[in-house]
């Protein structure tokens, strides 16, 4: 028998032991819950492409927000289908706007809960867009004051943090100097400051509405092949005063994740997205894998590369499991 000395085998053998040396630790304070607002009262439609995610009216987000905040979750992120679309977006920065409603709704049923806005365009425009159309080109300044003011509008309604995601060049600056003249200063950005234009986002389009008319995002969404540009994406939105970075897609995008927190000392958050989600509970529904197993292990990568908040369709889930 070989005399061995080193013996990686002797720390793994109970789990007692693989807790008291684990790298990576997942906690209930990681984790952002998407939820998905639309008109109407005491309305609920499972997604389809999303098992246990639903379409909810605000009364029913409210009450959504409440019973994840009783096991642990301690944010949301919300999204906004409205009643009518128009090609100026008026829906998206409307007083009484979708969003809008359903964070005051929130914040007076669990104040204590964080709301984060989704701050697009292109759920509530006709064409389905990131921003104004003319001639079937999306202009990029002249959709800035439209995102502006619909964050300044979702900070007003009781929005704790706001999250451009429209990848419009110059949107992170132009909402910080909106906030600020607003009385807003306080208010963080969470930039989407590295999302690109994947094949992931497919289930979230069903859930949102807000496949475009014509076309794709590709034109302002970033190239998958590329990293250099991540880190040059991300380092604008640094200057122009974001709080928060976003990485998105997540597990497809690991090597990013990890790039972009080695360069970046800001509070980095990652997106767990509709299709990650989704082929997970495909798999499981198939008895082909453990869901909760897999969900762990997936959600622990996503930590492991640098993440220090993950946005998931899982967080209750993975809170319960936690506790």
């Amino acid at each position: 028998m070989l005399d061995l000395i080193n013996r990686p085998r002797q720390l793994r053998k109970s789990e007692a032991l693989r807790s008291l040396v684990r790298e990576t630790r997942l906690t209930a304070d990681d984790f952002i819950l998407p939820l998905f607002a639309c008109p109407g009262k005491n309305f609920r439609r499972e997604i389809p492409s999303m098992p246990g995610v639903h379409n909810l009216s605000v009364d029913e987000i409210a009450r959504e927000a409440a019973a994840a905040f009783a096991i642990g979750v301690r944010g949301v992120i919300l999204f906004g289908l409205p009643e009518s679309k128009d090609e100026t977006a008026s829906g998206a920065y409307a007083e009484n706007g979708i969003v809008q409603q359903t964070a005051r709704a929130i914040k007076r049923e669990v104040p204590e809960l964080i709301v984060i806005a989704d701050t697009r365009l292109c759920e509530y425009t006709s064409h389905g867009h990131c921003g104004v159309v003319c001639n079937g080109a999306v202009l990029n300044d002249e959709s800035l004051e439209l995102l502006a003011r619909t964050a300044v509008s979702q900070a007003q309604a009781g929005a704790d943090i706001v999250a451009p995601s429209a990848m419009m060049d110059g949107q992170v600056g132009a909402i910080r100097k909106a906030l600020d003249q607003a009385g807003l200063g306080n208010v963080p950005i969470m930039s989407y400051a590295v999302k690109y234009a994947s094949a992931f986002y497919g289930p979230f389009r069903e859930a949102a509405d807000s496949a475009p008319a014509f076309g794709d995002r590709r034109a302002y969404q970033m190239d998958p092949p590329n990293v250099r540009e991540a880190l040059r994406e991300a380092e604008l939105d640094v200057a122009e005063g974001a709080d928060i970075l976003m990485v998105k897609p997540a597990t497809v995008f690991l090597d990013v994740l990890k790039l972009v927190r080695d360069r970046f000392n800001l509070p980095l958050a990652a997106y767990h997205v509709s299709g990650e989600y989704a082929l997970i509970k495909a798999a499981a529904e198939n008895g082909w894998i453990d869901e909760k197993r897999v969900m762990m292990e997936t959600l622990t990568s996503i930590k492991r590369a640098g993440a220090d908040i993950i946005l998931t369709y899982y967080a209750r889930e993975a809170v319960q499991a936690l506790s």
